[in-house]
């Protein structure tokens, strides 16, 4: 598909510590437009394995426009400076340079998975994300976090690794610590409360946007807690990453 078809139209692309997906996006909606493509991230996930399974998913869809890649990493100055369920080969690489490279255009922009996903939340879901100071978290394997002030982001807060009664939050709250533990959605919102009202504590945020899987059973767990600000359950889901990505490609946006 050629970027003069449409000017409504982006494509992103969202590197997980076990998949990596890709899909062109209507930017009008946030929706995608044809199939999603899914291929496992490779073992190890090592910056050229990783780049070259990005220009595998490009190539599928024929893409030649902009392209938005996230990464489990803080990108500064399009280098990435931490790694997450990705080979710690990352840390220092040039992620603009790696990327151009593999697809042949240096009409990318690269950026943290939360980033991109609490972006396409404040385009695309609720109206509490759009207003005043929000908090956008992913509960997965970690917890992300994406800080947003009027729907402005300021990058790469790792608020998942903010330590709380002597750990850090997503090593006891997060989705993954529930099935680890096999905690029940009563017992593991008490961990994801204690770890709010700290945010609160420290931030006074206006809205928390909670997403992650675990957001689809959001009347499970959020009805539980307690901070006296509104929880709101992500729209998104997991369109988040692949749609922020492309708005940040489209819009210019790299950290």
């Amino acid at each position: 598909m050629s970027d003069t078809t449409a000017t409504h139209l982006g494509f992103g692309v969202d590197v997980g510590g076990s998949g990596i997906k890709g899909a062109i996006v209507d930017m009008d909606t946030g929706d995608f437009v044809g199939e999603r493509v899914k291929i496992a991230t490779p073992k190890p996930a090592t910056p050229q394995a990783v780049a070259d399974t990005v220009a595998e998913i490009v190539r599928a869809h024929d893409w030649h426009g902009p392209i938005g890649i996230t990464l489990p990493s803080v990108i500064r100055n399009q280098v990435a400076c931490s790694a997450a369920n990705i080979d710690e080969a990352w840390i220092g690489t040039n992620v603009h340079e790696l990327f151009s490279a593999a697809l042949g255009t240096e009409d990318i922009a690269v950026l943290n998975d939360a980033d991109a996903a609490g972006l396409a939340e404040v385009a695309f879901g609720e109206p509490e994300a759009r207003e005043g100071a929000v908090i956008f978290l992913t509960f997965g394997t970690g917890i992300g976090s994406a800080v947003f002030m009027d729907g402005t982001l300021f990058p790469n807060t790792e608020l998942g690794h903010l330590v709380i009664s002597g750990e850090e939050a997503e090593h006891v709250a997060s989705s993954a610590a529930k099935d680890r533990e096999e905690l029940s959605y009563k017992k593991w919102s008490k961990r994801v409360d204690a770890v709010l009202h700290e945010y609160q504590r420290l931030f006074s945020p206006s809205a928390f946007v909670v997403g992650g899987g675990i957001s689809r059973k959001a009347d499970k767990w959020v009805p539980n807690l307690t901070v006296d600000v509104p929880v709101v359950a992500a729209r998104l889901r997991n369109r988040a990453g692949i749609v922020g990505a492309a708005m940040a490609a489209n819009e210019h946006v790299a950290p």
